[in-house]
């Protein structure tokens, strides 16, 4: 029974995530993790970003180093609120390596400052950035 009711609790709590409106905002209030991931410390994983590039022409990469994310949750709602950026052309979330990748064409400008602010609404931290031309 006791099984039955936390895959419920999680179900509930992906659905919640999958239908919350651009003001709910994450909270690591009652979670209980292991450890936080701290992407400035960490390589960007070459196999994966290896693929996250496959189809990208003209375009260039936002590598962000991200602290605070510590669940699927918090890498889910940062590619979300991305994804809904019309000047974003891909993006990939790494939790395991505090990593997010975002291509964007050539001919924009990057904008730190944006990103920091899209990923602290979703209560994480963009520490720095680089940015690769391909």
């Amino acid at each position: 029974m006791k099984k039955i009711l936390t895959i419920l609790l999680a179900l509930i709590s992906l659905w919640s995530a999958a239908n919350s409106s651009d003001t709910d905002h994450h909270s690591h209030e009652g979670h209980i993790h292991e450890k936080m991931i701290d992407g400035k410390k960490l390589a960007v994983d070459p196999d994966r970003f290896d693929k996250f590039l496959v189809g990208l022409e003209d375009a260039q990469v936002a590598i962000v180093n991200v602290q605070g994310m510590v669940c699927d949750f918090c890498a889910r709602g940062i590619e979300k609120t991305f994804k809904k950026d019309e000047k974003v052309k891909k993006i990939d979330v790494d939790l395991s390596k505090g990593k997010v990748l975002i291509a964007y064409s050539l001919n924009e400008e990057i904008n730190f400052n944006d990103i920091k602010e899209k990923i602290v609404m979703n209560g994480q931290n963009a520490i720095d950035m680089q940015v690769v031309s391909l």
